[in-house]
């Protein structure tokens, strides 16, 4: 039998039946995605912190006999102590400071006190630094109107940041509570996540997933854990000494040792204003207390970034600061994920390139 060759028309009505079709399925995934968008970043964060928590978990629970509930509300309330308690302390710091402010205006002294001798021999900023300091010891008010631009602009900087704190503490304790519910049906959410891995990519999908939940874990310990540990060992350092906002302080340095400054710069600032202000003994023994968060980054984010890692410590080191600089806090984990396995696909193809029965 002849068959017959598709007419030209044939084909354009085929065409456009099936660009019809990918058509309608683009349009609905991106109705989908529209719809969704609004939970994306609370989604990504409680997938991140249930994997990056669920060795924990597994733990408690097999302690608890397979009390899947019991482990994971145990987890979610330990979590949430972990945010909120140096809130507390935040909030108990800032309210002395705002006690401070009120008490000063009330009595009508000087909220600047003067500065001390020794901050004029400072090298280059010595002398600028004491006669502006003095100034304001004196007269605050004709200071700021001189400087009004330049406080005006921190002033704006310092409440968009603080309205993205805000924000950005809703989102985590949210998140927090929503990983706990997927603690308990975190072995069924697993096998789907291979599945689509499998289905997406093959027998490799499985391995995958595998370096993806090991690099979340490294990145949350070796960065975010080690941010922690260094804050909060310099947080009560300085509120043993007195320092003035110490709760203030040790958020700073947590939000610059995630972001790679290190916390030193801070550590810095407050043992100068230790050796002015305290006694000498106070401000020796804070300094021998602040060189332990100050040298624990350097032993502990190895240790900890590159444990069991499927990709070297700089490619998920550089992984987790590119994805922080592009897309925030979420990039940390993000990036450090996405180069893992770009680094992993293009082992994988340098080694078949080379393979000769490839």
């Amino acid at each position: 039998m002849e068959q017959t060759k598709p007419s030209s028309q044939d084909f354009v009505s085929r065409s456009l039946e099936v660009t019809i079709k990918v058509g309608l399925v683009l349009g609905l995934i991106a109705w989908c995605f529209m719809i969704v968008k609004p939970f994306l970043m609370i989604s990504l964060w409680s997938v991140i912190l249930a994997v990056a928590i669920y060795p924990m978990y597994g733990w408690i629970r097999d302690k608890l006999r397979n009390r899947r509930i019991i482990a994971a509300v145990i987890v979610t309330l330990f979590l949430l102590l972990l945010i909120l308690v140096p809130i507390i302390l935040l909030g108990g710091s800032l309210g002395d400071a705002v006690r401070f402010v009120k008490d000063a205006l009330t009595s009508g002294k000087s909220l600047v006190p003067p500065p001390s001798e020794e901050v004029r021999s400072w090298p280059v900023i010595g002398p600028q630094l004491y006669e502006l300091w003095h100034r304001a010891s004196e007269n605050l008010a004709n200071v700021a109107i001189e400087y009004k631009s330049q406080l005006m602009t921190g002033l704006s900087w310092f409440l968009s940041a603080l309205t993205n704190a805000g924000l950005g503490l809703m989102i985590i304790l949210g998140s927090i509570l929503i990983s706990g519910v997927i603690l308990v049906y975190a072995d069924k959410g697993s096998g789907a996540a291979r599945r689509i891995a499998v289905r997406l990519m093959g027998a490799k999908g499985t391995v995958t997933i595998d370096n993806a939940e090991i690099t979340i874990r490294n990145v949350a310990r070796g960065i975010l854990g080690v941010a922690f540990i260094q804050a909060f060992l310099a947080g009560i350092g300085f509120l043993v000494a007195g320092i003035p906002g110490a709760g203030l302080w040790a958020l700073i340095g947590f939000l610059l040792a995630i972001v790679q400054i290190g916390i030193g710069p801070v550590i810095i600032g407050v043992l100068i204003y230790a050796f002015i202000r305290l006694s000498m003994m106070t401000a020796i023994l804070l300094t021998l207390w602040c060189i332990i968060p100050l040298v624990i980054d350097n032993v502990l984010k190895p240790l900890l970034l590159g444990r069991n890692a499927p990709a070297p410590m700089l490619v998920v080191f550089l992984g987790a600061i590119g994805g922080f600089i592009s897309f925030g806090i979420i990039g940390l984990f993000a990036g450090a994920v996405v180069l893992s396995l770009g680094y992993d696909l293009f082992r994988f193809w340098l080694k078949n390139e080379n393979d000769p029965a490839a």
